[in-house]
């Protein structure tokens, strides 16, 4: 069952549009294909749930630029009348109020993030929430293989074109394997974007962006890159490099202006050539009018954009990811500050092994981080806080990058290791990361 927004106008994608809804009778298969002999009736967003939200439910919800915050007020508010019970919703990272995460929805809603978003941290820790740690690879196949049924989608899609197809605007990622496996999909027609502004660079993350760029970035390779300072300021250095590609599980404003600039031409790709592609996209209006009707990019399902048998296929896979700590054998701390649930796996282990294996024997997976925190303290460590998660581990760990320098960790013993990450920690903090390290392993780090 479809249910989407009837427009009062067929639009552009960031236009405001009128809020009935349109039913289709039909749980869509294959989203890409038509379906036939069926015409949806128009709705309204609260009769909707109405008559398909009750007790015990699993409910999807579009992430990213694309939340569907009126879909989710509305659901609120009808769950709450009704006095439900027990909704699950899912999603990955989420922008807007999330109104299921308030004391009042206690019993009603309960959020299980599959990546935590801002919006939800508070409910994790108070118990009202849940994380699920997984792959980003790997969320797709838990409704295509029927370990989640989801009873609802809810989306946000562009307005229908002229063929009557409607898209899934900036974030296809697991949301196309929701829409192709829910009972009921409820589709607002797009909102405007959520937008997330650039953060200014500051001079340690300009430095790391330096020397990732000069030393780790070779013409000709395929990147992925997150969002964040450290990211944007790796992109911004590469702009006088030649035919790098893009595979990434997202990207923002930065690749604009590497692509405008000429670095970026994905003319050496082996998957897709020609073509920058994603999952998602999250940024500004800058980014959402690069991709409008844009041929040169391919936003996919995420099964197959962090698939590690595909991202491998390109040339000289370079993955830049970040993280929270990381400890002195290289295990990489990613989605947690001790306990307290912060992210999630997302796709760093997908790329980083993806990179490792890349085909041309080529691949850089980078780690990328300040050398301290805002406070002050280091953000290598001798040990992992308490509670904290290993995203990465210290196996799949090759390259780590501070402002302070590169340590090449693969294929090193823990005392070597120690070594190379003492020498790229701030200054301040070496002293006494060696005796930390000589207590924890017995002997002096040494390179040799």
């Amino acid at each position: 069952m479809l249910l989407r927004v009837l427009p009062s106008t067929l639009s552009r994608c960031l236009r405001p549009v009128s809020r009935s809804y349109y039913v289709d009778q039909l749980s869509l298969g294959e989203p890409f294909h038509p379906v036939p002999n069926r015409h949806p009736v128009t709705m309204e967003a609260e009769k909707v749930f109405e008559q398909h939200l009750d007790s015990n439910q699993k409910v999807f919800v579009h992430g990213g630029a694309a939340t569907p915050n009126h879909l989710i007020d509305s659901m609120v508010q009808v769950g709450l009348k009704r006095k439900l019970k027990n909704i699950s919703v899912m999603h990955i990272h989420t922008e807007g109020p999330a109104a299921y995460n308030t004391e009042a929805c206690q019993g009603v809603f309960r959020s299980n993030s599959l990546f935590t978003s801002a919006n939800c941290r508070e409910a994790i820790g108070a118990g009202r929430g849940d994380f699920t740690p997984i792959f980003l690879s790997e969320i797709p196949l838990l409704f295509r293989r029927g370990a989640v049924k989801l009873d609802l989608a809810l989306i946000m899609v562009t307005p229908p074109d002229r063929h009557g197809f409607c898209s899934l605007g900036p974030s296809v990622d697991c949301a196309r394997s929701a829409i192709q496996n829910a009972r009921v999909i409820v589709a607002q027609m797009q909102q405007p974007l959520h937008e997330m502004p650039p953060k200014k660079i500051n001079p340690q993350e300009q430095r790391i962006g330096q020397l990732i760029a000069e030393k780790l970035v070779a013409d000709g390779s395929t990147l992925q890159t997150g969002i964040g300072s450290i990211p944007d300021a790796v992109l911004a250095s590469l702009k006088g490099h030649k035919n790098l590609g893009v595979h990434t599980e997202m990207f923002s404003d930065g690749v604009v202006d590497l692509t405008e600039c000429g670095a970026v031409t994905n003319a050496l790709k082996r998957i897709r050539p020609g073509k920058i592609v994603s999952g998602f996209v999250i940024g500004t209006k800058k980014v959402f009018d690069f991709i409008d009707e844009n041929a040169m990019v391919e936003l996919c399902d995420i099964h197959f954009v962090n698939k590690v048998a595909i991202i491998s296929q390109n040339p000289r896979v370079t993955a830049i990811n970040s993280c929270i700590e990381i400890d002195l054998t290289g295990q990489v701390v990613s989605d947690s500050i001790g306990p307290r649930i912060y992210s999630g796996v997302g796709g760093q282990i997908d790329f980083m092994r993806g990179a490792a294996l890349s085909s041309d024997g080529l691949g850089v997976p980078i780690i990328a981080l300040q050398s301290s925190t805002k406070k002050g303290g280091s953000k290598i460590v001798p040990f992992i806080r308490e509670g904290a998660g290993v995203v990465t581990t210290r196996a799949h760990v090759h390259y780590v990058v501070t402002e302070h320098g590169i340590a090449h960790l693969w294929g090193k013993n823990l005392r070597q290791r120690a070594h190379h990450l003492i020498n790229i920690a701030h200054p301040d903090h070496r002293e006494s990361l060696e005796k930390a390290a000589f207590k924890r392993l017995r002997c002096m780090p040494s390179a040799d």
